[in-house]
């Protein structure tokens, strides 16, 4: 059952499910539109909010294709169709839409997160052994420590403490990719550059990328303000620090990605050049501490709201545990922490659409789409698609543990994308992201601050707004 709220415009958006039982918590989301506004409106509120565009219809849909302007825009969200765009049509839609590509220029540059074709190729065979998921094992115990610390702190504010849970998360993961992945521990001041540098980015950034609907040259400038270069100079500034303090590094015996990448060569016995390996760098900032962060802070969210998951966490956590802080070894036992991570994944996928390019005609579900075609896959969409989850806006994490419970396969379940381009941090990305939940919340429970409205927004990740009031409470032995 839904309730129908009636607008002023004439149209109408489907508001949540009416009371589910009392064990089930169906944490919040957009309204759904039941009919479909005008364009223009769309594009108002995607600059606002990505979340806020889809009607009931996109959820259910298989393959939904529109025309805006001038390009068709594709939208797949079934398995099969997903398989198809991202893996075996790889080749023509390996190209991120000209939104992303121009929206993270200035602070990627030519980055594996945005590069393409020989570019892409030649940087994901450079980059991706040294995030790559077997060297995860050798980052944990940096991860532990780093987050003990954050446990520690929190230990000596006190009962009651109020803290923002997503700046917190946002803290921790940037140390975390700092000492892991730069060899080196940032200055607390460093880490709130980059940190804040990222949020300041995604306030002013362009949702829309008008100039490509309407079909206008690539080459076209895009008009970039003070208030998006200004964080870009941030973050700039602390990378040129990293690579410069390199020697440094280097003669303490102290391995880092950025030495990885000064030293690496390609086929021909080149060097990255420098702003090569400062837009690498940036890439792997970003996706190291962002996406995790956003996922953490929903996860308090999440555990804050539902009282029978956070009781099955903490007796996870108390039973493999026994309270002793985790080791490695120990992230194969914690499934129902893991599963807590998933299905946060699930509900709130920190990249929840992934938008490519046709860079030639092609063929998807049987029907053909010009070169210049949007195809998208788009996680929050298919993440709560009722023909392949089980009362899909329900937050249950039990789902990824009941071999019998309704979901589907690997295309289907797509929070670090799929096909050649699926992030090559993704197992450093879940092993953060256990670790950190369950050190912490073996020893802390995390309560909303009263009067506080969590809702998702959407602009380059999905976050819980601007921030996320929480309240500290240590957890009695």
């Amino acid at each position: 059952m839904t309730v129908i709220v009636p607008k002023p415009d004439g149209a109408q958006k489907v508001g949540k499910p009416a009371a589910s039982p009392a064990s089930e918590f169906v944490p919040p989301y957009p309204f759904r539109y039941e009919q479909m506004p005008p364009v223009w409106t769309l594009i108002g509120l995607a600059k606002r909010n990505f979340l806020s565009i889809w009607g009931l219809d996109d959820f259910q849909s298989r393959l939904r294709n529109k025309k805006i302007f001038t390009r068709d825009l594709v939208i797949c969200n079934r398995p099969d169709v997903v398989r198809e765009a991202f893996q075996t049509n790889h080749e023509v839609l390996q190209r991120k839409s000209p939104q992303m590509r121009h929206a993270l220029a200035p602070l990627l540059g030519d980055g594996l997160f945005i590069s393409d074709t020989e570019t892409w190729a030649k940087r994901r065979k450079i980059v991706a052994p040294i995030i790559h998921g077997s060297r995860v094992k050798g980052f944990a115990p940096i991860m532990i420590d780093t987050i003990d610390e954050k446990r520690a702190d929190w230990a000596k504010l006190g009962d009651g403490a109020q803290i923002d849970a997503l700046a917190e998360m946002a803290h921790l993961t940037a140390e975390i990719i700092s000492r892991t992945i730069f060899g080196r521990q940032l200055g607390k001041d460093y880490a709130a550059e980059v940190v804040q540098g990222f949020s300041e980015y995604q306030r002013h950034i362009d949702q829309i990328d008008l100039f490509s609907l309407f079909g206008l040259p690539e080459w076209l400038p895009r008009i970039r303000g003070r208030s998006v270069k200004k964080p870009v100079k941030r973050i700039m500034t602390v990378l040129d620090e990293i690579i410069d303090s390199y020697d440094a590094q280097k003669q303490k015996g102290e391995a880092s990605v950025i030495g990885g990448l000064l030293e690496a060569r390609d086929d021909d016995g080149n060097p990255l050049s420098r702003d090569a390996i400062r837009s690498e760098a940036a890439v792997i900032f970003m996706a190291g501490h962002e996406t995790t962060a956003n996922t953490l802070a929903w996860a308090w969210f999440l555990l804050s709201q539902c009282g029978r998951a956070r009781k099955k966490l903490q007796d996870e956590l108390d039973t493999v545990l026994a309270g002793r802080t985790p080791t490695f070894k120990d992230v194969a036992s914690l499934r129902y922490t893991k599963a807590v991570v998933e299905e946060t994944l699930r509900l709130y996928p920190p990249v929840p659409i992934l938008a490519r390019e046709a860079m030639a005609d092609t063929t998807i579900g049987g029907k053909r789409f010009a070169k210049g075609s949007l195809v998208m896959v788009v996680p929050w969409l298919m993440h709560r698609n009722p023909k392949l989850w089980s009362k899909p806006d329900v937050f249950d994490p039990q789902r990824f543990l009941d071999p019998k419970a309704k979901k589907p396969n690997k295309y289907g379940y797509v929070p670090f994308s799929i096909g050649p381009r699926i992030c090559a941090g993704l197992q450093f990305g879940m092993t953060e992201a256990i670790l950190s939940l369950a050190i912490l919340a073996q020893s802390f429970d995390l309560k909303l601050k009263e009067g506080t409205d969590v809702q998702p927004v959407a602009r380059l990740t999905l976050r819980p707004g601007d921030c996320l009031p929480m309240t500290l409470h240590p957890r009695r032995a």
